[in-house]
């Protein structure tokens, strides 16, 4: 099992755990490319999830973040989520809970790497 996968594993178990409806889109040629790795509603709130072994040495390209951005420009929440952030998709999921606006749970979260300064400015 790649280490990536074992990241997308970690992440189905949480999203599991609080039952959140996801899925894992695969384009094959026929829909976009850069859609984030899992996509998920939860509570109402759309999150796309960026899985990476290791972001610090594996970034997201280009076209993924502009992905990511789109969906939170669009209110959802973006994520980035490598295998040192796995348990920010718990506390986001703890977050939705109590707010739901994607914009004031990554913030009010703290959670706020170089990936999510781009996507969500200050």
């Amino acid at each position: 099992m790649t280490p990536e996968k074992k990241v997308k594993n970690a992440i189905a178990k949480i999203l599991k755990e609080h039952d959140c409806y996801y899925c894992y889109p695969s384009t094959h040629g026929y829909g976009s490319s850069g859609i984030p790795d899992i996509l998920v509603c939860y509570r109402g709130v759309f999150l796309g999830i960026e899985a990476k072994a290791d972001a610090r040495k594996n970034k997201p390209t280009a076209l993924q973040m502009r992905n990511l951005t789109q969906i939170a420009n669009a209110g959802g929440v973006a994520m980035v989520v490598d295998k040192h952030t796995i348990n920010d998709v718990s506390v986001v999921l703890a977050a939705i809970d109590n707010d739901k606006d994607a914009a004031s749970i990554m913030l009010r979260l703290g959670i706020n790497n170089d990936f999510y300064r781009d996507i969500y400015p200050a």
